[in-house]
């Protein structure tokens, strides 16, 4: 059971999940991230005493501690609990004020973007302890760990976190961190943005669990973007692949790298609501329950290059040459289209735009389109589902379409659109394919 900021982000929300959590019998793993809005405060306090202002770290550092006393004073009234919580921020609050004296690096922005989690845990089992319910606090840097890839080393996460529910068979709850890892080297790491998503996945299959449980502010996945879009509704079923593309492309409930261990290990995954804990939510498994369009999302910040060249028609090794350089520069490519002379791809990261388009005009010329979207269209079979692709250019003959995927995949139709017309795109196709105003 997997909860995010928003979840335990209030000392009533952390008394929810404690209700949650207790509602069964099941041995549990339940992976907590860090309260709402601590990660990006810490990411704030590393930015400033990157720049050298030690004293605006200071004033951050102040304001943080100052709502974790708050926080804590809510959430517990044991004496004796209090007390081990104030004992637990002092300690972690004089190590943020200890790094205000040592010179800044990367692996100390590492540690102190650890605390959120760390923090957010041991609150959560001293709660747990104050209400009585068994439990353990398994820390995450015990067992989870990267290769020198940064890719998770689910074997050794496997072995690891067995061993340590051995020793405690008849634990009904385990505790632990979402986001924070070991890199190769044994340092302390993260799996980035969203990373909490992973480590429960990454658990779920470790453990091979019965499901691997994402409760969020949400009742699932739904057939559009909420944000935008003022009618949407859940989506009962997915199959691992129509999740995989629906994250990637740009669904903010499930970090895209979460779906291939529960995939890899056949978990299945449950998208639930911690405020509304009876909503039915969203269930993915290997079976798509239907055929048809399911949903759409968007995908922001696209980068699309054309690299033009008269010589390309009988230049064989044309492609490989092209994707090479993006390999060169670890730059994933989205979408791809080809014609006899040219052809056009998206990326999602301008990192190293310039040194890209540098290399690549050794072989035609290239033309750059920044600040564009990318809008896929999920389903399953959707390209032999009857009449989606007159739907779908019916409801978007307004919008103008830079690049369309097709064929790349049974389950995704993509297009490429210039950003200002997203919200438009959404709305067009939320009536033309679901029939929602």
């Amino acid at each position: 059971m997997k909860f995010g900021g928003t979840s335990v982000g209030k000392p009533q929300r952390m008394k929810e999940v404690a209700q949650l959590i207790n509602a069964d019998k099941e041995t549990k793993i339940v992976v907590l991230s860090a309260l709402s809005g601590t990660t990006n405060a810490l990411v704030e306090i590393s930015n400033v005493l990157a720049n050298g202002d030690r004293y605006a770290a200071q004033e951050k550092i102040n304001a943080l501690e100052a709502h974790y006393r708050s926080f804590v004073n809510e959430l517990l009234s044991k004496d004796a609990v209090l007390q081990k919580a104030s004992k637990l921020l002092s300690e972690h609050f004089e190590f943020l004020n200890i790094i205000l004296k040592i010179s800044f690096s990367e692996a100390l922005n590492k540690d102190i973007l650890a605390q959120g989690e760390l923090l957010s845990t041991k609150l959560f089992s001293l709660y747990l302890e104050e209400i009585e319910v068994e439990h353990r606090l398994i820390p995450a840097l015990d067992f989870m760990s990267l290769d020198n890839q940064d890719e998770p080393q689910v074997g050794t996460i496997k072995v690891k976190l067995s061993q340590i529910l051995q020793k405690h068979k008849e634990v009904p709850v385990f505790i632990t961190q979402g986001y924070i890892t070991r890199n190769a080297k044994g340092e302390v790491d993260n799996l980035k943005r969203g990373g909490s998503d992973y480590s429960a996945s990454l658990i779920a299959a470790a453990v091979n669990a019965n499901y691997c449980e994402i409760w969020t502010d949400i009742d699932g996945m739904h057939n559009n973007d909420p944000r935008v879009v003022k009618t949407t509704r859940p989506i009962e079923q997915l199959s691992f692949e129509e999740a995989a593309e629906l994250a990637y492309f740009g669904a903010k409930i499930l970090h895209p790298a979460s779906i291939w261990p529960a995939q890899f290990y056949n978990v299945p995954v449950k998208l639930l609501n911690t405020m509304d804990p009876s909503a039915k939510g969203t269930l993915i498994t290997e079976h798509a329950g239907s055929t048809g369009v399911k949903a759409v999302a968007a995908k922001d910040n696209i980068t699309a290059l054309k690299i033009k060249s008269s010589r390309m028609l009988l230049a064989y090794g044309f492609l490989r040459k092209v994707f090479e350089v993006f390999e060169k520069y670890r730059t994933s490519i989205d979408m791809i289209t080809t014609s006899e002379v040219a052809v056009s791809v998206t990326i999602d990261s301008d990192i190293y735009l310039k040194e890209i388009t540098r290399e690549l005009e050794a072989y035609g010329t290239v033309e750059v389109d920044t600040n564009q979207t990318i809008v896929s269209i999920v389903g399953n079979e959707i390209t032999e589902t009857k009449d989606v692709m007159l739907k779908l250019f019916a409801s978007i003959n307004q919008i103008p379409v830079r690049m369309v995927s097709y064929g790349g995949s049974r389950h995704n139709i993509s297009l490429l659109i210039p950003r200002n017309y997203k919200e438009q795109t959404l709305q067009v196709l939320n009536k033309g394919l679901f029939d929602l105003e």
